[in-house]
């Protein structure tokens, strides 16, 4: 089971002006092939079907814990898109066409289905897929699956962050940076383990440190790339069998914290009239409110 804490894992700035455009490439990084939705979920099925779980705990607890921080991330990287978006259109009478703007747009999707919110999908629209997932039931196979996805995701990611200067992009692609080589780190830790390959030799994919980004080189100035948060109140603390030892680069000793982030708070976005949402005139929320104080 899950609990749920009402705040991001970061705290991102707030934006200047809308950027849909840049919104549309970094949906990429949560609904595409390397997206956040997808290390999510091969994770999370990875654990539920997980066997000889008992006798292979600190494998189990690693590949569980990193799960439920990436439900951190896909929340992190919604609120970036949805705060890149927030202010696109203004309120309009329909025949005015207020949301006129979104035809101009690189994801006209975001415009027509979502009410300019995120969406699972790409960069492109297409939805985020099951086929994704992979799950094979060999431990080793799906370790090693799970360190090609997070170095493809920092491929794509990094590519992301050189198609836009966006502050609230940035901000969030910087900390997924320090974040996702943390779990590249902890899988290639845990195949080396297994079968005495020095996996984590191959780092960083691409050959490019974390430190040449300014965001990513502020979180690893506070030590957040030799942390690995255990996100539950008493379990999974196996992990810590794996997530041991000296940094890469020889900065410190890795560290299990027990807890997460300590972050910050979740966007509240205004209303958007002109796409009904949500749907509630400003006298009928008033009086919605006094209802719900007066029950």
């Amino acid at each position: 089971m899950y609990l749920r804490i009402d705040r991001l894992q970061i705290e991102l700035p707030q934006p200047k002006e809308p950027d849909p455009n840049a919104a549309a490439a970094v949906q990429e990084l949560l609904g595409g092939r390397f997206g956040e939705m997808s290390t999510l979920m091969n994770y999370t099925y990875q654990s539920f079907n997980f066997r000889g779980r008992d006798k292979l705990r600190p494998y189990y607890d690693l590949i569980a814990n990193i799960a439920t921080e990436e439900l951190g991330h896909i929340e992190l990287v919604a609120a970036t898109i949805n705060l890149m978006l927030t202010g696109a259109t203004r309120p309009g009478a329909p025949e005015t066409a207020p949301l006129s703007a979104g035809v101009n747009a690189r994801n006209t999707h975001h415009f027509i289905a979502t009410a300019q919110t995120a969406l699972v999908g790409n960069s492109m629209g297409a939805h985020w897929s099951g086929d994704y997932v992979f799950s094979s039931g060999n431990l080793i196979l799906d370790l090693l699956h799970n360190f090609f996805l997070e170095n493809g995701a920092r491929l794509q990611k990094i590519r992301v962050y050189e198609m836009t200067n966006n502050p609230v992009a940035r901000e969030m692609i910087g900390y997924l940076l320090v974040r996702g080589g943390v779990h590249a780190i902890a899988y290639a830790k845990a195949l080396e383990s297994l079968t005495g390959v020095e996996v984590s030799k191959l780092l960083p994919i691409p050959k490019i440190e974390n430190a040449r980004f300014p965001e990513a080189r502020k979180f690893e100035e506070m030590g957040v790339h030799r942390k690995l948060y255990r996100f539950s109140l008493e379990d999974y603390k196996d992990l810590a069998t794996i997530w041991r030892g000296p940094a890469p680069g020889g900065d410190g000793e890795l560290e299990v914290v027990d807890g997460p982030p300590a972050g910050g708070p979740v966007p509240d976005l205004p209303p958007v009239e002109e796409e009904f949402a949500p749907g509630l005139a400003p006298e009928e929320i008033v009086e919605l409110a006094r209802k719900l104080a007066a029950s």
